[in-house]
């Protein structure tokens, strides 16, 4: 389990009020980094960093460590960000996923494009963890906001780990040893929306079983893993409930899988994150959800993201 990121909170005040959203970052190196606290439960801004700068390992540790910690890290003006340091950069971290589905760079497969404007609304406006249909979904992703609208086309972040300890101890003791299934054809039928369309995406990418509660690789947290957009089901609900299966089992297995899945929607878990161009954030695929804002309709939003491959959830 990893130990707390080097941070040292400030102790500033603004009146009666600490400022806790100040603080100075170690790096490895003996660097310093600074950066500010962007919510109480997720979020932290770094200043002053390139990221199309050569980092040293002990800076990639840092970073990896303040990303666990704090589970999304955002950077501003990162004009000198080419495609291909984009990509660079986020290899430090993992071997990249080039996506089965999404629209790619000409150039860099790498990454993912995703262009919205008058003839094509966003569609990313529900509460979803990246690849949670895959075997082993994304560890984390590094989007870069290449165009934004004047107003509008905010991201919000969600602490997946916040979430799981807000449940009452009744619905842990419900969830135990639970699994559910996550189907890409959920979330991408659209793109095909005949039913051979379907089944092809199906043959593609058959759905998968992960556990509701997923333990963090890194930090040993407790994560509620199921999501609007690709979660369909539970794999086990009758098997974890005594084998019991009458009238009332399927809905109570729906109306619990329900209850799970809004957890995303709670303010207290979240952070909402204005773009600018040339903003780039990082975020912890594994722990965190994700809903991109789509209220800047017919005006135009652009972004690339890099996705680093994870692991087999446990």
């Amino acid at each position: 389990m990893l130990a707390d990121a080097p941070v040292e909170q400030s102790e500033a005040r603004a009146g009666s009020r600490a400022a806790p959203a100040a603080a100075a970052l170690a790096g490895s190196d003996g660097g310093r980094w600074e950066g500010r606290r962007l919510s109480p439960t997720i979020g932290l801004e770094l200043r002053d960093i390139s990221l199309a700068d050569e980092f040293s390992e002990g800076e990639i540790a840092t970073l990896r460590q303040l990303l666990c910690q704090h589970k999304v890290l955002v950077f501003r003006r990162q004009s000198e960000l080419t495609p291909a340091a984009h990509v660079g950069f986020a290899r430090r971290f993992g071997a990249l996923e080039v996506h089965p589905i999404l629209t790619r760079h000409p150039d860099h497969p790498e990454l993912v494009t995703f262009v919205h404007n008058s003839d094509s609304r966003g569609t990313e406006n529900v509460f979803h963890a990246d690849t949670s249909f895959q075997p082993e979904p994304s560890m984390g992703s590094v989007l870069r906001c290449v165009h934004c609208p004047e107003l509008g086309g905010d991201t919000l972040f969600v602490n997946m780990v916040a979430a799981y300890e807000a449940l009452s101890q009744t619905v842990k003791d419900k969830i135990v040893g639970l699994s559910a299934m996550h189907d890409a054809s959920v979330g991408f039928g659209n793109r095909n929306p005949t039913i051979e369309g379907r089944e092809a995406l199906r043959k593609q990418l058959p759905a998968v079983e992960h556990p509701v509660v997923r333990t963090h690789p890194e930090t040993g947290e407790r994560i509620l893993f199921v999501n609007e957009a690709f979660t369909t089901h539970f794999a086990n609900y009758r098997q974890v409930n005594d084998d019991v299966w009458g009238r009332d089992a399927s809905t109570q297995a729906r109306e619990l899988l329900g209850h799970l899945v809004r957890q995303a929607r709670t303010p207290e878990f979240q952070v909402r994150i204005q773009w600018e161009k040339d903003t780039v954030v990082f975020w912890d695929n594994r722990a965190v959800q994700h809903y991109a804002i789509s209220d800047y309709y017919p005006h135009s939003r652009s972004m690339m993201r890099a996705t680093i491959i994870g692991d087999r959830p446990r």
